[in-house]
């Protein structure tokens, strides 16, 4: 399995601080670990929450709960572990 680097929301500095601060689980407390690995890349963290919020809310037909299992079923055919 690949190794991929990430600052953890404790050793965050400032700017990704401010981003992590908006993307907190609020059961967890703790940002998801795909957002995370973004970490060194604060522009492509940004880009991929963009993206994701767009694909959340962009279908204005479907509930929030059907572009979740939507989004699940995606992954589970692609053989995703996340």
């Amino acid at each position: 399995m690949a190794f991929i680097r990430i600052v953890d929301e404790s050793g965050a500095p400032e700017p990704l601080r401010e981003v992590y601060d908006g993307l907190l689980d609020p059961e967890s407390g703790r940002v998801d670990e795909i957002l995370r690995i973004h970490s060194l890349h604060l522009e492509g963290l940004k880009a991929h929450v963009a993206l994701y919020r767009s694909a959340m809310a962009g279908t204005k037909g479907l509930r929030k709960v059907d572009r979740e299992l939507i989004a699940l079923r995606v992954s589970q055919l692609n053989r995703c572990r996340y």
